[in-house]
């Protein structure tokens, strides 16, 4: 199957305000550059067989979780 046509990536807060990064290769570091911010933790979460999994960041005492945004045909 082909790799759905990537349109970008959406940064959604803890406070339900969302940020439209756009198409790039790094995200993480365009929401940084957005947010006037230079770094960012990781937060993680445990799944049901004990592994850690990367749900978001932390960033200036905010939790975003970031969405990468694809084409959707039926």
């Amino acid at each position: 199957m082909k790799d759905p046509e990537m349109l970008g990536y959406t940064a959604i807060d803890d406070y339900g305000e969302i940020y439209h990064l756009g198409p790039t290769k790094h995200p993480r570091r365009a929401l940084l550059e957005m947010l006037d911010a230079t770094h960012a933790q990781k937060v993680y979460t445990d799944t049901k067989d004990g592994t850690a999994r990367h749900i978001g960041y932390l960033i200036k005492g905010r939790w975003f979780t970031l969405y990468r945004m694809c084409a959707w045909k039926a």
